[in-house]
């Protein structure tokens, strides 16, 4: 069931941290709002919501997309200090509690969820979806609000059909766009991280993410953004350039048929309406 939002009503999107270091995001409006991941420490959740006026007493609950380090690092003190649902696959929420460094217990705030099944959390209606990358049971999450449909989807080794299907929904979209192709390739990493990284298993780089956007654009999508970049095989200058130019190869004008944001590591992003 979709609820219907007042006209008034203004939701917002933003980042607290993007990246290896730690990736954390939030979705919401003034009364109330939800993390996708929370891969940074409470303090700093904490001090960058008060940035945009958000108590963390308003956050509604944590969804997980995975079992990696820099997507759960907070969710056990979360979970079990301030009694915030954290919502992951059964898969996940066992993997979780299986990492040394998550040293509190989820029980009574564990949430468990289904691919492919919707759940309700206030006015949002969230359907996790699966995601190839070398973790635990990967999930992009597709959210519906009033008029508004936005997709997540991070640490992506490949576009499935799946994952296609939930990117071309999209009105508002964060997408992985990891690394540049030729710095990765000529970079320090040893081969085999290399190998892991272009893998199906492993990342999206900037090529991938803006062949797929600009073969599937639609006039609905209103904002893109870019996020887990590496810090050493991709730069947001980047980035941003290798999508705008390739969506401009298709008559797609940056500004005008949508809006094009990069997501930094390791700092707040500014905040976005509609």
């Amino acid at each position: 069931m979709q609820f219907e939002l007042h006209s008034s009503e203004r939701f917002f999107f933003f980042s607290l941290s993007s990246g290896s270091c730690g990736n954390s995001y939030y979705l919401g409006n003034c009364h109330y709002g939800i993390l996708i991941d929370a891969g940074i420490g409470p303090r700093v959740i904490k001090k960058r919501l008060a940035q945009y006026e958000i108590d963390l007493s308003s956050i509604m609950a944590i969804l997980v997309t995975h079992d990696h380090f820099d997507h759960i690092k907070s969710v056990g003190y979360l979970g079990e200090k301030l009694h915030i649902p954290v919502y992951a696959t059964r898969e996940v929420h066992r993997a979780i509690m299986n990492r040394p460094l998550v040293r509190n217990n989820l029980n009574g705030v564990a949430r468990y969820i289904e691919k492919g099944t919707p759940f309700q959390i206030e006015d949002f209606q969230i359907t996790a979806f699966d995601v190839p990358h070398d973790s635990i049971d990967n999930s992009g999450y597709f959210i519906r609000f009033g008029d508004h449909r936005f997709t997540l989807a991070t640490d992506v080794g490949a576009i499935t059909d799946e994952v296609a299907y939930y990117i071309c929904k999209a009105n508002h979209l964060v997408i992985e766009s990891n690394y540049d192709e030729e710095m990765l390739c000529s970079g320090r990493y040893p081969y085999p991280l290399k190998q892991r990284i272009s893998s199906g298993a492993g990342h999206l780089s900037n090529r991938q993410a803006a062949e797929f956007l600009a073969d599937n654009y639609s006039s609905g999508l209103r904002n893109i953004w870019l996020c887990h970049l590496s810090g050493d095989n991709n730069n947001p200058e980047l980035a941003y350039q290798t999508v705008e130019s390739r969506l401009a190869e298709k008559g797609i004008k940056v500004g005008r048929d949508v809006a094009l944001h990069v997501l930094k590591r390791n700092m707040l992003s500014y905040k976005i309406e509609f």
